[in-house]
């Protein structure tokens, strides 16, 4: 069959981005070089993909991990990822023992230049009331079952803390670059919902 050289469609919500994009320059609320630094900000400043480059640099820099766990601020902001919702970071450490889970009772305080844009989840209600109260039940959901033997810690951020979970390094990572290893975290491991699983899980 021959190659008609139409690309597929964008999906649902990139087609609603674009439409507000155009409306917005249309009727002159927003230059479209605002836009356009405005998405750059979020696609290449700020995201997941920096809290996973400081995740993978703690588990190949022993000194880096001990002043990241010691004072999270300073050690994120030395990589270049600090302002907005990441000034004030403390960093929690997962282990065989213990597992962290972030949430925010009030409202939706993130680490917005480690993580970017919160999820619908976290802001929802259901999580936040059940993160508190029943914190293993709702990591079940999430498809995280931990052992009995495990102790589960759960972190309140506010307007003055964020949090950002230092999950465990998988098994079988050894030979792994830093980039490698930031590939394989994500966005949910940091606030605690789910593990970094190893390559090919």
């Amino acid at each position: 069959m021959k190659h008609s050289g139409h690309r597929a469609p964008p999906a649902e919500p990139q087609l609603r981005v674009k439409a507000l994009e155009s409306l917005l320059a249309e009727k002159g609320m927003v230059e479209q070089q605002t836009l356009d630094a405005i998405i750059d900000h979020y696609e290449h400043r700020v995201g997941p993909h920096c809290g996973a480059r400081v995740v993978a640099r703690a588990w190949t820099d022993p000194e880096y991990k001990s002043w990241l766990l010691a004072d999270g601020s300073a050690a994120i902001a030395a990589m270049g990822f600090a302002g907005f919702g990441g000034t004030h970071m403390l960093v929690k450490e997962n282990t065989s023992a213990v597992h962290n889970l972030v949430v925010c009772t009030l409202c939706s305080c993130y680490p917005w230049a480690t993580l970017g844009l919160p999820p619908v989840w976290y802001k929802s209600a259901p999580y936040r009331s059940r993160a508190v109260r029943d914190p293993r039940g709702l990591l079940k959901e999430f498809g995280l079952e931990l052992g009995a033997d495990v102790e589960v810690r759960v972190w309140d951020s506010s307007a003055e803390m964020r949090y950002l979970v230092l999950p465990m390094r998988p098994d079988g990572t050894q030979g792994l670059s830093v980039e490698e290893l930031a590939g394989l975290v994500t966005r949910d491991a940091m606030i605690g919902t789910a593990v970094v699983l190893p390559p090919g899980r």
